[in-house]
């Protein structure tokens, strides 16, 4: 994945404990374009990377955007851009990825977004905007301090003839969005979107579960709760072999091939270690890939020929992988 140097042009407060983050080319530049959906990865100076995802119009090379959830009991990356970025740093960053893409030509989009989940999302309705398409947006937070753009979503729902409804429950489990009601409620041939925390997502699933798979996308932000670290570590010992050097690296029991690439000093992209972004994706050349991911299609999965390697182990006692 290419990478690029960007100068942090603004900061700006979106909403409580929110903040964007507008980075721009250090000189006359043009980026790749990014699409509805996509995200960057951002590589801070502490020695982490994280995925964000776009939230600036779909279309533009001259400007990425971001907005940052500040977590208190994440693992320090919000909380360093919170606390420690400032206008002009200068970092890297990915060129644009979408696991999350926005089918253009559907017939009605339908948009739920919970919390930070409406980042992404943010950028589907600007696109759906100028393509003067229909969509209607379920938008869960716990406050209105706590929802990022919902004046310039509700602008531009008037301007564009979308539907937008707002469900602030202040915490309580009561007070949630109806994912089935919804679900029930939404024409059977919709293109249906789904980003939020956990609960939200598995309610989704759930509700989601006798539709069209076609039509029914969703992203997360982090892993499913019941993905632990000894699921996405190999219960058995297998081999990678490393097609350009021809070198050998064991997994063991308890470890990722991810975890045993980097150990033996080979230089992996990653960001998530848990199996949502694709930063790690790799090809296979040879080997069955035990998927365990949350990011590939069944076709992909089907094909043995990519996997996710921070999370996804082996079938066979050994892998070549394009490294």
């Amino acid at each position: 994945m290419r990478t690029h140097k960007a100068r942090l042009h603004a900061i700006k407060s979106l909403a409580n404990q929110i903040l964007s983050f507008d980075f721009r080319p250090i000189d006359d530049e043009r980026w790749p374009i990014a699409t509805a959906g996509a995200h960057i990865d951002v590589h801070l100076p502490i020695g982490i990377v994280r995925s964000y995802s776009l939230v600036n119009e779909p279309g533009g090379s001259h400007r990425y955007v971001i907005a940052v959830n500040r977590e208190a009991f994440g693992q320090g990356g919000s909380r360093f851009m919170h606390d420690r970025l400032q206008v002009g740093d200068v970092l890297t960053i990915s060129e644009p990825r979408n696991n999350f893409t926005l089918r253009e030509d559907a017939s009605h989009t339908v948009l739920i977004a919970g919390g930070i989940g409406i980042t992404p999302l943010w950028s589907m309705i600007q696109r759906l905007a100028q393509l003067k398409a229909s969509w209607t947006l379920y938008y869960s937070a716990r406050t209105r301090e706590n929802a990022s753009y919902v004046d310039q979503i509700l602008s531009m729902a008037t301007t564009s003839g979308g539907q937008v409804y707002l469900n602030f429950d202040g915490g309580d489990a009561n007070r949630m969005l109806n994912i089935r009601a919804i679900i029930e409620a939404t024409q059977s041939d919709a293109d249906v979107y789904c980003c939020g925390p956990l609960p939200l997502l598995r309610a989704f699933d759930a509700a989601t579960a006798d539709r069209e798979a076609r039509l029914i996308h969703r992203e997360y932000f982090a892993a499913p709760a019941n993905a632990t670290s000894t699921e996405s570590a190999q219960d058995q010992r297998f081999n990678v072999r490393l097609a350009r050097s021809n070198k050998i690296v064991p997994v063991g029991p308890g470890s990722t091939i991810l975890d045993a690439l980097l150990n033996a000093n080979i230089d992996v992209p990653h960001s998530c270690m848990s199996g949502i972004c694709r930063a790690c994706e790799t090809k296979v050349l040879a080997g069955v890939p035990d998927h365990r991911d949350y990011v590939l299609s069944d076709s992909e999965r089907a094909s043995g020929t990519t996997m996710i390697v921070c999370c996804s182990g082996a079938k066979s006692r050994e892998l070549i992988l394009d490294l």
